[in-house]
């Protein structure tokens, strides 16, 4: 079998573990949810630190527009190099998450979005297409947004966000 081209997925996810742990802030955008009933919020940390990543910064917030976008741009200004939003990604009257997002992102990563509703179609069928999740890259940092369903967060997670987050972290830091 031929080696792997230097410029290779397997090259880089094996250049970008020696980078040791991804500093990962968590956000839950919620109108009801308390830190007591944040079960996304409570799975994503456990999920990031069994995965050998560090949470260096968790937040709960009302879906209003002011607060996502500075929350974003603290949080951009940290330790974080990976942030996780969940929640606001409907189109409901209060889902604003996404567009707070849309229009910062510097980066837009499509595929996210579209492998997360492919996936989420197999869960859910054509109620897939209402969710506006998305990825891209605000001001060095990556930025993931999901649904505020946990079996949406999960799917995100463990689908998607876990196999890549050491090399998409690394890609943008190289």
């Amino acid at each position: 079998m031929p080696p792997e081209p230097s410029d290779s997925p397997a090259a880089h996810r094996s250049a970008a573990a020696g980078g040791g742990p991804v500093p990962v802030a968590i956000v839950t955008v919620s109108d009801s949810r308390t830190p007591d009933t944040d079960v996304n919020g409570n799975y994503l940390r456990r999920a990031v630190a069994a995965a050998g990543h560090r949470v260096v910064d968790y937040r709960l917030l009302p879906d209003e527009p002011d607060r996502v976008a500075a929350v974003l741009d603290e949080l951009a200004a940290g330790d974080a190099r990976v942030i996780l939003f969940n929640g606001g990604t409907g189109i409901s009257r209060r889902d604003t998450t996404f567009d707070v997002l849309n229009h910062r992102l510097e980066k837009v990563l499509p595929g996210f979005g579209e492998l997360f509703r492919m996936l989420s179609w197999q869960q859910v069928g054509a109620a897939a297409m209402l969710s506006r999740a998305t990825a891209g890259v605000y001001r060095g940092v990556v930025v993931f947004s999901t649904p505020g369903s946990p079996k949406a967060v999960e799917l995100a997670w463990e689908n998607l966000i876990a196999p890549e987050l050491t090399h998409v972290a690394w890609e943008v830091w190289r």
